[in-house]
């Protein structure tokens, strides 16, 4: 099976700039940052309630306890949320009604429902074709966020306890290699 494509930076760009116009475009936004910033999967996006997020003084938090039974592989893992994911959540949570309750979803259908993995993921596809980028998935932001990492120089340890893999091998098959990569690792020499 063919991977989902990893965006370049001026695509990632595109697609911000595209979502930006969209109805929904906080929400979806968010969608897209918390799958290339935080590499969760669609799944574990689409199960997010606000206390996942929200302390309870109502500041975002810095990282993430994904409970076990919203993770693909069945183990809870933590997920540390960056500076500029922390202030896209608190931007998004800006729109929020009074009084949201702390188990409600993070992020709602445009039917005020919440999402399914698949509901979810068949929107971030509509998305990635909307913005042009043929071959991006619900999963691309996950290997960009993989790839982004290890061509950053971390442990590759570091990235599959991140991405909540239990072998090195499936995180290495989400690393992706393209030509300038290489050639700006020979510039080095």
């Amino acid at each position: 099976m063919k991977q989902a494509r990893v965006l370049t930076d001026a695509e990632f760009k595109r697609l911000l700039a595209v979502t930006a116009q969209m109805k929904h475009a906080g929400r979806n936004r968010l969608a897209l940052m918390l799958s290339h910033f935080a590499g969760l999967r669609v799944g574990e996006i689409a199960a997010l309630t606000v206390r996942d997020v929200f302390d309870g003084e109502g500041r975002v938090r810095e990282q993430l306890r994904l409970r076990a039974e919203i993770t693909k592989g069945g183990h809870a893992r933590v997920v540390f949320l960056n500076e500029r994911l922390r202030r896209e959540i608190e931007r998004y949570s800006v729109d929020w009604p009074e009084g949201w309750d702390g188990d409600a979803p993070l992020l709602l259908t445009q039917k005020h429902s919440p999402f399914s993995a698949n509901t979810l993921c068949q929107l971030m596809g509509q998305i990635y074709k909307l913005a042009g980028l043929e071959g991006a998935t619900s999963h691309s932001g996950r290997r960009w966020f993989i790839t982004r990492l290890a061509h950053s120089g971390v442990s590759p340890k570091v990235i599959m306890t991140l991405a909540g893999h239990r072998n090195l091998t499936t995180t290495q098959r989400y690393i992706d290699v393209r030509d300038d990569m290489m050639k700006a690792a020979v510039d080095l020499l």
